[in-house]
Formats: structure tokens, C-alpha cells, sequence
């Protein structure tokens, strides 16, 4: 079945629903709670009548889910007006803007490719170690970064940042997942992966901590012991980026490496999440959990159990490759009471779950912000644009950021694609600028603003209320 749904009216729902969870009540501790869950659906249009979908709208119509993961063979990801049609549907059912990701890291793992109507993209041992190139590498990235863009795709689980310690650990090296056997290496093409993909506003997930390739079994399959085999310069690529501020969120792994941690995997592991990851390298942001149906936590550790253990442990979202539990019913209702009966015992306490929510709620908000990253001598690297408030009644601050000096066009479009008004157009200086915009004359409605700057451009959504 093929979809395809009109470019601005994807943009006016995916909108809506975010600004509709912008302006929804104060959210409960379950609603809290669910912002932590991320789920796999089965089907490739909210419309198809089968258990997944159904039980998933009803989820959204409830806040339990805070982010979705798509798949091929969940049949989310049939072509690109599916896609589309489904992202859009999907924001539209949900009261707080969803986080929608696919693991897009190229070669052996991309869910966007020759079988859905997508080119085929080199694995990143290609871009890091036969080829080496920075053009090359951000030419791919930001290629792959553009088919998020017109699907409605807004964060991407990748990219893989584990050194190839190990060429045959079957779940990293065997699949060409690393960049490279170089620390430096890898976290070079991370960062120039990660950058194409910031210029379009889509957020990235670097995977997994704290470091898979030196293992010589799969954490898929069951338990991975990485103690006699992990160096703690597998690091370099989280202490780099970290450094950098080009980080959106970690994934976790599900190894065990007693020199961290004697009791708990990482992903159950304190000492490796809260300890390790925000203490020692300060790292503030989301952590996601690699998928809790892998072996290497489902065999070792009750469902329940593994659940509590990760969120005490600084996990902020929960993945799973299904929203369906054993018996049929909602997952993400069982995981937020799970969690919420913790919080009600004494096991967990509420401040734990706000972190976790105050961070989610700031990851979403980048994805319409788009702050740029300070380059050499503080100037941003990257063209930046955002305003506050949105929506606005009349007013709105709108600022931006010129990587170089240019002549700046700024244009702001209704819905159909009729300027109406022209804030700036003129030649300015490299840095931040900001300029208040009245829109007093507008009818309430959504509307475009367009910046241009010696051929670069960023577009942002906002929206009148009156």
C-alpha cells in the first residue's frame, strides 16, 4: 500500500501535535512516566485494524509512550510516502510530541535502503577505514539525514561510536558497525556524522556505553562479559563529543564489565550510567536503553525487575521491539506500572522520575529549537534558527546564528506559501542575532519562517494564536 501526503500538510500536523503537547496541563506521574517508554508498533498505517496499532492509539490517547522505534519488519517502513503518512498520524494521535527514531547507521544496519525505495549506504567501517574521508563521510550523513527529514523521522540511533577493539565480535566488527580500530578515528567521523545530521534539525544516538567492540560474544543472544577485553580508551569517543556539546543521547549496552561494575550490566548498572557516564565525563542528557528483550538482560533478570533496575540505575528511556506483552496486552501501560508502583513503595523516588522527564521534554524541545554548536573562537559552526515564545500572541523573539558574515534574508510564509512579511534583509556579521517579530497583522495559523544566508537555509515552523 502506498501513501503520500502533501509536504506542508505533514508539517502543519507534525506541528500541531507538537504544540498541543506544548500546551497540555501538568502532566501527571503516569504521563511522567511514559514519557520514559519507547515502543515498536506492527503496521504501516494508524488506519490498519490489528492488535499492535490498536492498543498503541490508545496508549498515546493516555501519554504512555514517549517514543516510537521503527522497522522493516514491523512493516513501518515501506516507502517514503508511507512513512510519511504514518510519522504524521502518529504525532497527530499523541498529546506530547513523540520521538520517532529507526537505526539509520549505514551498510549492514539501515532501516532505510534499496528494499524500500532508499539508496544503499557504505557500513561506517567504509567511511572510517577504507575511505577516511571527512567530504565523504558528511556527504553520506547528510544524505541519509535528508530522507529524515521527508519522513517525518526525527532522531536516529546511531551513530555507533564502540571501537573495533575485536574485527569478529559479532555484533560490532563482524558487521562493519565501527568506524575504526582508532579512538580518535571513530570519534572524528561520529562528529562529522552527527553534524550533517544537526544541519537538519534530526537528533542522533551515539551507542553503545560504555564500549561493545571488544566483546566476543552478542548481548543479543545472551550474557557478554567485556572485563578481560574493554580499555577505558574506548571512552575517547564519548569524552570527545561530550566535550564538543554535540551529544543528543547515549545508548546504553548490555554488557557486563566488572571493572565498572561487579553486580549489573551497563544498562542495569549505576555505577556505569550514573557514575561513569554523568559523574566522571558530565554528560547531562537522555539515556536510552538498548533493546530490554535482548538476552543478555531477559535471561538474567525478571521483566519487572530489569525495568526498576534500569530507571535506578539513570536509564531515561526504556526501548523495546514490541508494545504488546506476553498475554497481548499493553506493554507501555505495564512498564509506567511498573514503575509508578516503585515510586508509590519507596523504591524509586519522584525526583528520579523528573530528571528523567525534565531531559526527555528538553530533547524534544531541540528538535524545533536548533541550537548551534559554538565553533573556533566561540563563532557557531552551523546556521541556526529558533524563536520564543511558540505559538505567540502577538509577538515572538526569533533569533538565529551565521557561522560567517553574509547577506541574510529572513521570510516568513503562510501555510500555502505567501510571504508576508520580510523581517530582515540585509548584510550581517558572523554571530547570534535576534529580532522581535510583531504578528499582530497575521490571522491565527501556522506559518513559515525562512532564513537565507549565501546559500545556506534553515526553515522553522511557528504559530499564531489568537
Amino acid at each position: 500500500m502506498t501513501f503520500r501526503i502533501p509536504r506542508a500538510i505533514f508539517l502543519a500536523i507534525s506541528l500541531f501535535a507538537l504544540l498541543h503537547g506544548q500546551m497540555a496541563a501538568q502532566p501527571t506521574l503516569r504521563e511522567k512516566i511514559g514519557q520514559m517508554v519507547m515502543v515498536t508498533v506492527t503496521g504501516d498505517s494508524v488506519e490498519e485494524r490489528n492488535p499492535s496499532m490498536d492498543t498503541l492509539k490508545q496508549d498515546l490517547a493516555r501519554g504512555l509512550v514517549g517514543g516510537l522505534v521503527m522497522y522493516t519488519w514491523s512493516n513501518n517502513l515501506m516507502n517514503a510516502g508511507q512513512i510519511a503518512h504514518l510519522t504524521a498520524e502518529l504525532q497527530l494521535r499523541s498529546g506530547v510530541p513523540l520521538l520517532i527514531a529507526i537505526d539509520q547507521e549505514g551498510g549492514n544496519v539501515a532501516r532505510l535502503g534499496p528494499s524500500n525505495g532508499f539508496n544503499a549506504t557504505p557500513t561506517a567501517y567504509q567511511l572510517g577505514t577504507v575511505i577516511n574521508q571527512e567530504s565523504f563521510t558528511r556527504g553520506i550523513a547528510g544524505t541519509m539525514a535528508s530522507w529524515f527529514v521527508s519522513t517525518g523521522l526525527n532522531i536516529n540511533l546511531a551513530p555507533v561510536v564502540d571501537v573495533d577493539v575485536n574485527p569478529t565480535s559479532p555484533a560490532i566488527g563482524a558487521l562493519d558497525r565501527s568506524f575504526s580500530a582508532d579512538a580518535e578515528v571513530v570519534a572524528l567521523h561520529a562528529g562529522w556524522f552527527m553534524d550533517e545530521f544537526h544541519k537538519k534539525n534530526i537528533l542522533t544516538t551515539l551507542k553503545h556505553f560504555p564500549g561493545h567492540g571488544s566483546a566476543t560474544t552478542d548481548s543479543h543472544t545472551g550474557f557478554t562479559d567485556v572485563t578481560h577485553t574493554w580499555s577505558a580508551g574506548e571512552l575517547v569517543p564519548y569524552t570527545r563529543l561530550i566535550n564538543q556539546h554535540m551529544i543528543d543521547a547515549v545508548m546504553t549496552a548490555h554488557v557486563f564489565n566488572s571493572t565498572i561494575d561487579t553486580v549489573y550490566p551497563a544498562t542495569l548498572s549505576p555505577p556505569t550510567i550514573n557514575g561513569l557516564l554523568r559523574s566522571q565525563l558530565g554528560y547531562t542528557g537522555v539515556v536510552i536503553s538498548d533493546a530490554m528483550g535482548m538476552k543478555a538482560i531477559s535471561t538474567m533478570y525478571g521483566a519487572d525487575q530489569a525495568i526498576e533496575l534500569a530507571v535506578r540505575a539513570g536509564v531515561d528511556m526504556l526501548l523495546y521491539t514490541t508494545n504488546l506483552d506476553s498475554a497481548g496486552k499493553s506493554l507501555p501501560s505495564h512498564i509506567v506500572d511498573v514503575i509508578e508502583r516503585s515510586v508509590l513503595d519507596g523504591r524509586l523516588s519522584r525526583e528520579r522520575i523528573d530528571s528523567s522527564y525534565t531531559r526527555i521534554r528538553s530533547l524534544k524541545n531541540r528538535i524545533t529549537t536548533g541550537v548551534a554548536s559554538p565553533g573556533p573562537e566561540g563563532l557557531p559552526h552551523t546556521l541556526a534558527l529558533a524563536n520564543y515564545p511558540n505559538p505567540f500572541n502577538p509577538t515572538t523573539t526569533i533569533r538565529f546564528t551565521l557561522p560567517r558574515s553574509a547577506n541574510v534574508r529572513m521570510e516568513v510564509f503562510s501555510l500555502l506559501g505567501s510571504a508576508v512579511a520580510t523581517p530582515v534583509n540585509e548584510y550581517l556579521p558572523a554571530g547570534s542575532h535576534q529580532y522581535a517579530f510583531d504578528g499582530s497583522h497575521l490571522a491565527s495559523g501556522v506559518y513559515f519562517c525562512r532564513l537565507q544566508a549565501d546559500g545556506l537555509v534553515q526553515t522553522i515552523r511557528m504559530m499564531v494564536l489568537k
